[in-house]
């Protein structure tokens, strides 16, 4: 992360000599960093999608606290011997740990699944589809801004600028897809008897992409939740919180209770619990 943090201020002193230029000073005029939506576009943020947004919150921060607990190799509290089969193959012996994991995977799919159904019945998915070349040069122009503290003019509950479509874009049906493919290898549930797939896609370099993945997806968070925070935090609440664009704290307030709500999660999975919930799903020991 620290590594990150570095980056981040090597880009932004870039970012500062290149505004000084006249021909960037023209580029940024002419590309605000927002285009603006259609006349027949979605207007708001629809309660369904502060719902899936907090789910996804949750089920990212279980994911992330799983994968890391084992990636360290410590020895699992126990381990579970799942009752029913995954795609005909036989139940394997896998640690409490994994198990939790995939169990959250799954949660978080169908979360998505729902997420991604609604976007496109409702029309919200012009809000991170891109429909546009226009998008790029403008992504370009709001990065620009971003790095040097002048935050693009833009009004989250009609449209995003460019950059966070790209960024959302990205996230969804990039990461995301590349996260399920990618455990799905490395879970319980592919067949070791199948040299040949698993020669085409070999374990070691799709588990290197999976944590390519979960890096991402931090580096993702923590830049997503700073802006938040210092672009108008709470207006940004608001809308991602409340389904509202106004300057009351109702949005604060909610997303103070989310945090709490996540921490509670985070505090209640002790071993015990873990046990008692894998004992629903399969054999412990």
């Amino acid at each position: 992360m620290f590594a990150v943090v570095l980056g981040g201020i090597v880009l932004s002193v870039i970012a500062f000599v290149l505004r000084a230029q006249p021909a960037v000073h023209d580029f940024l005029i002419r590309y605000p960093g927002v285009i603006a939506p259609s006349s027949d576009g979605p207007r708001g943020i629809p309660v369904w999608l502060n719902v899936t947004h907090f789910l996804n919150m949750l089920f990212l921060m279980l994911i992330i606290r799983t994968a890391l607990s084992i990636r360290s190799k410590k020895r699992p509290i126990a381990f579970v011997i799942p009752r029913r089969s995954v795609f005909g193959q036989p139940p394997r012996r896998i640690g409490i740990t994994v198990w939790l994991h995939n169990t959250v995977d799954l949660l978080w799919m169908l979360n998505g699944v729902v997420y991604v159904v609604l976007l496109f019945t409702t029309g919200q998915w012009s809000r991170i589809v891109p429909t546009s070349w226009d998008v790029v040069p403008n992504a370009l122009s709001a990065a620009l801004q971003y790095l040097t503290f002048t935050w693009p003019v833009e009004n989250p509950w009609v449209a995003y600028n460019s950059l966070q479509t790209l960024a959302y874009f990205g996230v969804v049906f990039v990461l995301a897809p590349l996260a399920i493919v990618t455990g799905l290898r490395l879970s319980s549930a592919w067949p070791l008897a199948a040299p040949r797939l698993n020669r085409v896609l070999p374990e070691r370099s799709i588990r290197l992409l999976h944590n390519f993945v979960l890096f991402a997806f931090m580096v993702f968070i923590v830049v997503h939740v700073g802006l938040v925070l210092f672009t108008g935090a709470v207006q940004n609440l608001n809308v991602m919180f409340a389904a509202r664009s106004d300057l009351s704290y109702v949005g604060t307030i909610l997303f103070i209770a989310a945090l709490a709500g996540m921490t509670g999660v985070w505090f209640a999975l002790t071993p015990r619990l873990q046990k008692a919930l894998a004992r629903l799903a399969g054999e412990v020991t």
